[in-house]
């Protein structure tokens, strides 16, 4: 099944969050994997977390795939790239079926990208305390939406043989084929944690009791299923994997466990505009690497980190200079944070950063949660002023005071103007998580800002 042209590929979508779609999603990834095959997970929406749930699992690298981040031609591009030499190729969707953005149409939702990739929808349903009503549920979605195809169910938290077996009764009468069921085993959930769930690298995964839960998926089904789709086209080296010629740049990006949250694609983006990305440490190491032209500073949990980033007082200082030396400095989120001054946790202790901008961030209660329409209001390392560009925004964090220097701007959903972010000379820094992969000439404009800082 090497080749392109047989690449299965199915969407996993549920009535509603919490249904067990990521944990399903997981189990198939790792099934498959185990007999052998290349699979390739992608997630719909912006989340980071579930993402490395998968990408343990399959032992290959989850794609965020955002309709909203994403122009649908770039969202099928970045699709193919990835899916085109896998076996498999397993979407799991976001919230329920058919929520997106807006309450009254379909768009930016699990069936909305389903459509567009042309792919099959299986559903993920946890049957528990239910038999028969499965059966509605399940009827429910496949005939509420215009142009999804439903191929089947699989039942998730089911109680024993005996329940699927009634499950699988009430949902021949609706013509839907049940596709394998997860018995209920607490140990399979995934934990929860103040900012959503816990990453792969922190939640416990035992293999075997997991091969074990998968044991009555009906793999050949869904692999079937999956093959009945218009296959990934396999692109040409030079729109898919091959950098521009432009100079290598090398661009140091954190990455550990307060720092973490990056899309692939959008690191592929920044390779593909001629950047050689160096990894690094703000909690354990001492300072930056050497000879780089640029600092990215991703999103993640400083704020789980605050103590052990504010003893790291050499990093700090590395930090500082390196933006006081005038190279593209750009931090999204948690970067925003560790950039400001100080970072106040939810119990009122200070904890000193780095100081690079004039902001000060606090924990809070609220979480500010949803996509922007935003427009840069002045030139930065990313884009020129009057760019319009899509962002996601989710944290806890706020700062403690109105922005001095604001990014962008977007009109809220009661119409007040939002001002955000800071962005002075060589500086920038957001809550605004940006998807490179959607705008290459924002990955572009980057790259060749750190070239001019290496000059």
């Amino acid at each position: 099944m090497g080749d392109a042209k047989h690449t299965a590929c199915f969407v996993l979508a549920a009535p509603h969050s919490g249904s067990g779609k990521t944990t399903v999603a997981a189990l198939i990834c790792l099934a498959l994997r185990k007999r052998g095959l290349s699979v390739q997970p992608f997630k719909l929406g912006p989340d980071y977390l579930d993402p490395t749930h998968l990408t343990r699992a399959a032992g290959r690298s989850a794609r965020n795939l955002d309709s909203f981040l994403l122009l649908p031609e770039r969202l099928r591009l970045l699709f193919e790239r990835a899916a085109a030499g896998a076996d498999v190729a397993v979407i799991e969707g976001v919230m329920g079926l058919y929520d997106g953005r807006d309450p009254t149409t379909d768009e930016h939702s699990t069936a909305d990208l389903a459509r567009l990739l042309d792919v099959p929808v299986v559903l993920v349903i946890d049957a528990g305390g239910m038999a028969r009503t499965v059966a509605a549920v399940a009827a429910g979605l496949r005939d509420f939406g215009q142009g999804s195809r439903i191929a089947g169910v699989i039942l998730n938290k089911v109680g024993s043989l005996r329940h699927a077996q009634l499950c699988q009764t009430a949902l021949e009468q609706v013509g839907l084929p049940v596709l394998g069921f997860v018995l209920k085993q607490p140990e399979l959930a995934l934990p929860s944690r103040h900012l959503g769930l816990l990453s792969a690298e922190q939640a416990s995964w035992d293999e075997q009791k997991a091969l074990e839960a998968a044991q009555y998926l009906n793999l050949e089904a869904l692999l079937a299923e999956g093959l009945n789709v218009k296959a990934p086209q396999r692109l040409s080296a030079a729109a898919s994997t091959t950098p521009i010629s432009l100079p290598s740049t090398r661009i140091a990006y954190a990455y550990d466990q307060a720092f973490h949250f990056y899309y692939p694609d959008a690191l592929d983006e920044l390779r593909l505009a001629g950047a050689e990305l160096i990894p690094f440490s703000p909690l354990n190491d001492l300072h930056l690497p050497a000879g780089v032209g640029g600092l990215l500073l991703g999103g993640g949990y400083p704020e789980a980190h605050a103590a052990a980033l504010a003893a790291n007082k050499s990093m700090r200082r590395s930090v500082r200079e390196f933006a006081t030396s005038g190279r593209p400095v750009v931090g999204e989120c948690g970067g925003l944070m560790y950039l400001g001054e100080s970072l106040e946790d939810p119990d009122g202790q200070l904890y000193e950063m780095c100081g690079v901008i004039p902001y000060r961030t606090r924990m809070s209660a609220a979480v500010q949660l949803g996509y922007r329409d935003a427009a840069a209001l002045v030139d930065s390392p990313l884009m020129p002023a009057g760019t319009a560009v899509r962002g996601h925004e989710f944290h806890y964090s706020t700062l403690t005071h109105p922005p001095a220097h604001p990014a962008y701007r977007w009109t809220a959903h009661d119409g007040t103007q939002v001002v955000e972010g800071y962005a002075l000379g060589n500086v920038l820094a957001s809550y605004l998580h940006l998807h490179y992969g959607g705008y290459p000439a924002v990955a572009r404009r980057l790259v060749e800002r750190c070239q001019k800082g290496e000059d």
